[in-house]
């Protein structure tokens, strides 16, 4: 199979953040270094890497060497669709003609990303890695901030890791939306995106630690009363977000990827003057591989 490329590291602090250089997204990436970004993968749960100089397609054909990809919803009817491609998800701020979005209903929708989320949580398979890749980035702010779920778990006190190792949670893709302020979903939405399912604790399977599966898109604690899950879900949160658990990371330019671990971590995107700068982030979304786990 060959060494594959040389990968090298920058560690950003806490230690679940690095920066990779070594990758030649220009050609075709060999089983062999693919093998090293996975392990990367496992040791950090965010990757970063700079001017890949990839496109749409490109991009695409790199994830799918992670796995299999998700294909993104049109919840807004097929004709807001601005990308070509169904496996990217749109992540920046224009509408279907390439300009900054007007319409009040999509803006409210992407307040969400402003959550601790994990994506597709809401769905009943869970997804494994996201590749985010700038196109455009505004001159100020919309960075993106991490948060590390195995961390966080590990710091929990002794009791309450006893208390919620079987729970299991609900996951809603509308509960943060409306968090968010969008508006109660109408039926169509409410059809194309119910609950999902999964355990509270889970054990990561790159690197056997346990962590939390928890997110903005956690509704209830499956069997409790929904005053009781709620407080659970909330403490959960809060104790996960404390500074020494995340860290953020900005967008440079065009070609910056950054690839996380959603059974591993959260997200949020920062604020940015969203009615006036433009931000084109593009994702790609590769479902959890359940023959490893």
């Amino acid at each position: 199979m060959g060494a594959g490329m040389e990968l090298k590291f920058s560690t950003l602090a806490p230690e679940f953040i690095a920066e990779v250089s070594g990758v030649d997204f220009s050609r075709p990436v060999d089983r062999a270094t693919v093998g090293k970004i996975v392990a990367a993968m496992d040791r950090y749960a965010v990757c970063v890497y700079r001017a890949t100089a990839l496109d749409d397609a490109s991009h695409i054909a790199f994830s799918r060497l992670l796995g299999r990809l998700e294909v993104a919803p049109a919840l807004f009817g097929k004709g807001n669709r601005r990308l070509g491609h169904a496996e990217l998800f749109d992540a920046g701020n224009l509408d279907a003609g390439g300009n900054i979005l007007v319409d009040a209903r999509r803006r409210l929708y992407n307040k969400g990303n402003a959550l601790w989320h994990t994506d597709s949580s809401f769905n009943p398979q869970r997804s494994a890695y996201s590749l985010l890749l700038a196109h455009e980035v505004p001159p100020a702010g919309g960075d993106t901030e991490f948060a590390d779920m195995r961390a966080a778990y590990a710091a929990l006190p002794a009791a309450l890791k006893e208390e919620i190792e079987d729970l299991v949670v609900e996951h809603w893709l509308w509960h943060s939306r409306m968090l968010a302020g969008y508006p109660q979903p109408t039926a169509e939405e409410r059809l194309a995106k119910p609950p999902a399912r999964h355990k509270l604790v889970q054990i990561h399977p790159g690197s056997g630690r346990k962590t939390l599966y928890l997110a903005a898109h956690a509704a209830n604690v499956v069997g409790w009363p929904a005053a009781r899950g709620r407080q659970l879900l909330d403490t959960l949160m809060e104790f996960a977000t404390q500074p020494q658990f995340y860290r953020a990371v900005a967008w440079r330019q065009r070609g910056d990827l950054v690839i996380w671990d959603n059974r591993c971590t959260m997200h949020r995107a920062t604020p940015f003057e969203d009615t006036v700068h433009r931000r084109d982030m593009r994702r790609t979304t590769v479902y959890e591989d359940v023959a490893r786990v």
